[in-house]
């Protein structure tokens, strides 16, 4: 993984605990050092992106280098919060991976219209989960180059100070 020496955070955002378990049991399967964190809705998901709340805490709440989002969710859906990140000139550089049940072409249309990075349709099996995980990390981390600003510094330090909103 490029010699990188700290683990890499993945936030992902959504409402079904099931699916966060899941998904951090297929990452468990790929070995890399990876930490997921997970939030229930978009507001959790834009507060711990600016550190807000229960999610103040730089150290706790390591700043991600990928976000995975669901677009079904309460409060702030993933539509919303799609939009946010992307227009925000301090988060948009973050991949954002659509990880949703949707099939419906006007979601896919509309979240890479709104800057998207992927959009994936959640395996059903465990299997396929565990290979789309795997596929996925080798993908974002071993495979494509990010701006050193979107994985923060080799030493885990965010990119920037967050700004209150």
């Amino acid at each position: 993984m490029n010699g990188r020496e700290t683990n890499l955070t993945i936030l992902m955002a959504d409402d079904d605990k099931d699916d966060g378990i899941l998904v951090r049991e297929a990452l468990a399967e790929s070995q890399l050092p990876i930490e997921l964190y997970i939030v229930s809705n978009g507001e959790e998901l834009m507060d711990y992106l600016y550190h807000r709340g229960q999610y103040a805490d730089h150290k706790s709440y390591p700043y991600p280098v990928l976000i995975l989002l669901d677009l079904n969710m309460p409060r702030i859906d993933g539509i919303e919060a799609l939009k946010e990140i992307k227009t925000d000139p301090q988060l948009r550089r973050i991949p954002v991976v659509i990880l949703s049940t949707s099939q419906r072409e006007e979601d896919i249309y509309n979240t890479y219209d709104l800057g998207a990075n992927s959009f994936i349709i959640k395996p059903v099996a465990f299997a396929s989960l565990v290979e789309v995980m795997k596929t996925l990390v080798k993908y974002w981390f071993e495979i494509v180059k990010l701006p050193l600003e979107a994985v923060g510094d080799k030493h885990g330090q965010q990119p920037y100070q967050s700004s209150v909103h």
